[in-house]
């Protein structure tokens, strides 16, 4: 499986696995079904000048003590409050007076015992670490223009090109000219550019073209320490702590819990002017720790699974699973979703190991979040990283996309068979040469769809058509996890020269991009980006993690080739077909001749194009093969590793000849 967090986070992971109030019962779930459950949007915390109103929700707790701080840490409790049980497993406090620019915990006593202090499960605001939530007044936090601001319209997700980055690969090389490298605000800086003078940052974003950034956790996680940012550490983020309130350590200032909110909103207000839309990478499946996660010091056991024995079931590969399918968890979920959409303008969300979830859940999530804004798309990993007690037909599977309405997941499909198997360095795919990938590759052509052209029974991750529509697929071949594809194609063409494994990077993008479904890349891949081999990288220095951006000088070439693809794909509707029907009847393939070579057409101006006919003929072999094209004028848009979205030339059609590891698209 490729997952973020079974190889990144078990390390901090640092609960136990048995928990000290483990079930005895056969199915704990009978015991936590029948736990009342509580629908309001007043959880945690509703303050105003005058007053402030709190109510947590914990049905076992035997008392509830609320704690109010003068500072975010290293300060005595200046109140403590005893909490009134109120309806449905919630507990209520109201404290008259202007309570802004203080801090606040929950304790609850539980089986005679008081568990330690918690900043709840619906933390908005925190100071530094999160270990204290903040009553702040969110109005100061809106940058000017806030009122209007909006991201790109978006009819279909397969008009979309999704750009995966995290904060700090992005700015915090020193060639990359940006001043808060590392930062939310490093994406509202414009005019940046590195020391040969090429466009980095927001700049380069919009010079690409790519319509949205896939940001990687951005909530307050748990493993880089906040008040010590200078020793440099570094994560990725898939350790969450405090869902719905902003990362720290992305901020010019940890401590104020104002700050980090107002800078990641200047952020997405800037992104949004550019044009560029915000996905925001969740991980609602599991904690990065298990007794002392802020779900069990407030609700006990509640918002996991359990083995029979009463251990943490771990679907994850973290040490725990969440509970999605509980009502009171299943609404956190849907709710904190809504939240970041509504306060913070979130255009989409990748959701980590999105089968962990229940695919009523996910249903939930995507219809919520359309009533928000109908340009809000999701798309997740449709798989887990072990064993849940979840039900498989229940269970968010890529198998299972057809039942969700409005979800998409990404295709190992077409990453593995382009590129060759993630799990194996040295193992090669279509665009390197390997035979018998053929059919997986036109899978990933369909976007998974039915289509009499494609025998299923040959393909190599998937044996049915499981997707129902084409804006059910995410189509990749690398991201964030696993080898880049710079470090893939190094380690699976020893020998090889750079401009070799170029052609191999052009070849598996132009086929990612000009499949049906919606192409996501892997920042720094249009510079050719590596991470020195390193396939594991969450906690690696930024030496091995940062964009180097005097690449994007060195490979001018490669970013030009990326430039033009993504043009290609946003002018011409043709490869951004919205229905398994529309795919069926305009996607043509031709009769099979070489070994490792995929020609189709896109034929009678598909989805509304302005070209009649489109020709694509991917070779992936290292020798050049000859093709036969109908006789025509034709207009030839990529060529032997080069890509015009204009015109590169003209061909008469006939007998061709395809370069060797090139694509040859033609229209007319």
């Amino acid at each position: 499986m490729n997952t973020n967090c079974v190889k990144a986070i078990t390390a901090m992971c640092l609960g136990t696995i048995f928990s000290p109030w483990a079930l005895t019962a056969a199915n704990p779930d009978d015991r936590y079904n029948a736990w009342p459950t509580y629908s309001g949007t007043d959880l945690e915390l509703d303050a105003t000048a005058q007053r402030a109103n709190f109510r947590l929700w914990s049905p076992e707790a035997e008392a509830v003590r609320l704690m109010i701080y003068p500072t975010d840490r290293n300060s005595k409790a200046t109140e403590t409050i005893d909490m009134k049980a109120a309806d449905n497993g919630t507990w209520t406090a109201s404290l008259p007076g202007n309570y802004f620019g203080k801090f606040y915990t929950f304790s609850i006593k539980h089986d005679g015992k008081w568990l330690d202090e918690t900043p709840g499960v619906w933390a908005k605001a925190v100071g530094t670490n999160g270990h204290r939530a903040a009553i702040i007044d969110f109005d100061t936090t809106d940058p000017a223009g806030w009122d209007k601001d909006q991201g790109p319209a978006v009819d279909n997700i397969t008009d979309v090109v999704i750009y995966e980055m995290h904060h700090r690969d992005f700015s915090v090389d020193p060639s990359s000219g940006i001043v808060n490298k590392g930062k939310f605000l490093a994406l509202t800086e414009e005019g940046t550019h590195n020391p040969t003078g090429e466009s980095t940052g927001i700049d380069h974003l919009k010079e690409l073209g790519v319509t949205h950034v896939h940001i990687l956790p951005s909530y307050d996680y748990n493993s880089v320490d906040e008040a010590n940012l200078p020793s440099n550490q570094y994560n990725w983020g898939y350790d969450p702590y405090n869902y719905n309130a902003p990362e720290g350590s992305y901020s010019t200032n940890p401590s104020d819990p104002s700050a980090r909110i107002r800078e990641m909103k200047e952020m997405i207000k800037a992104l949004h002017d550019a044009g560029i839309g915000v996905v925001m990478d969740v991980v609602y499946n599991h904690t990065a720790d298990n007794d002392g996660s802020n779900f069990s010091l407030t609700a006990p056991g509640y918002y996991y699974r359990h083995r029979p024995d009463g251990s943490y079931s771990d679907a994850s590969g973290c040490g725990n699973e969440t509970a999605s399918d509980r009502k009171q968890m299943s609404d956190f979920i849907v709710n904190s979703v809504k939240y970041w959409a509504d306060e913070y303008h979130i255009d989409g969300f990748r959701f980590d190991l999105m089968a962990i979830h229940d695919t009523e859940t996910m249903n939930r999530v995507a219809a919520e979040l359309k009533k928000i804004n109908p340009s809000i798309f999701v798309y997740g990993e449709g798989w887990t990283a072990g064993d849940s007690p979840l039900p498989a037909e229940r269970r968010a599977l890529k198998e299972n996309v057809a039942k969700m309405d409005g979800i998409a997941v990404f295709s190992d499909d077409i990453r593995d068979a382009v590129k060759g198997h993630y799990s194996n360095a040295a193992d090669r795919g279509f665009a390197t040469g390997k035979p018998g990938n053929d059919e997986t590759v036109k899978i990933g052509i369909v976007a998974s769809t039915a289509h009499p052209q494609v025998d299923y029974s040959k393909g190599n991750n998937s044996k049915f058509a499981y997707a129902s529509s084409p804006t059910q697929i995410i189509n990749y071949v690398s991201c964030h996890d696993d080898l880049t594809l710079t470090d893939k194609l190094a380690k699976s063409m020893p020998g090889s020269s750079e401009a070799d494994r170029q052609r191999a990077a052009r070849l598996a993008q132009t086929i990612v991009f000009t499949s049906q479904g919606t192409p996501f890349m892997f920042a720094g891949e249009e510079v050719f980006r590596d991470k020195k081999g390193v396939h594991n990288s969450y906690k690696s220095p930024d030496s091995i993690n940062a964009i180097d951006w005097n690449l994007k000088h060195k490979n001018a070439e490669q970013f030009e080739y990326y430039r033009q693809l993504i043009k290609l794909r946003k002018e011409h509707p043709a490869f951004r077909m919205t229905s398994a029907e529309q795919i069926a009847k305009h996607l043509v393939f031709d009769e099979k001749n070489d070994e490792n070579v995929i020609s189709y057409t896109l034929r009678d101006h598909a989805n509304g194009d302005a070209w009649r006919e489109i020709k694509v003929i991917f070779n992936g072999n290292p020798k050049a093969v000859d093709v036969k094209v109908p006789k025509g004028n034709w207009t030839v848009i990529a060529e032997d590793g080069r890509i015009n979205a204009d015109g590169l030339g003209t061909s008469r059609g006939g007998k061709l000849s395809v370069a060797p590891t090139s694509a040859l698209i033609l229209a007319r």
